[in-house]
């Protein structure tokens, strides 16, 4: 849990650091706006991101009952982000497992990927598929039931 939280924290200790130079030289305006910069970048590599975690068991059985696709993700992947903003609210549909959170996860990624944690990596129908194309995933929810 502490290291998918490590990348927003430093960020934000990072995003102090910038802004606290602007506000010591008089300029409130840039120091706010580095500051809110940080903040916005530290929330988009947070997990609060993404939508609830579920444990790797609880997602397959729920993936192979409704047929919507398994991501398994981790907090601080880009391409986990970029895949969860192109979904938009379609995200929603799928199961998620952080992999940082859930071994079992982690063991499923690792099995797929010649024992790499690559993520986002998707169990659909099955099949695993590593770092999809947005949009083909946005054809898999719209396709599941």
């Amino acid at each position: 849990m502490r290291r998918a939280w490590t990348g927003p924290v430093m960020l934000l200790i990072a995003g102090a650091g910038a802004a606290s130079g602007p506000f010591v030289q008089g300029r409130p305006g840039t120091g706010a706006a580095l500051s809110l910069l940080f903040v916005l970048l530290a929330w988009l590599v947070s997990p609060l991101v993404f939508p609830r975690s579920v444990g790797a068991p609880e997602a397959l059985r729920a993936g192979a009952a409704d047929g919507r696709p398994v991501v398994f993700w981790r907090p601080g992947c880009v391409y986990c982000l970029r895949l969860r903003i192109r979904l938009g609210r379609k995200a929603r549909r799928l199961h998620w497992v952080d992999i940082w959170r859930d071994e079992a996860g982690a063991e499923v990624v690792r099995g797929a990927n010649d024992g790499n944690e690559t993520v986002p990596t998707l169990l659909v129908a099955g099949r695993t598929y590593t770092n999809p194309d947005p949009a083909w995933v946005r054809e898999q929810v719209s396709s599941s039931r």
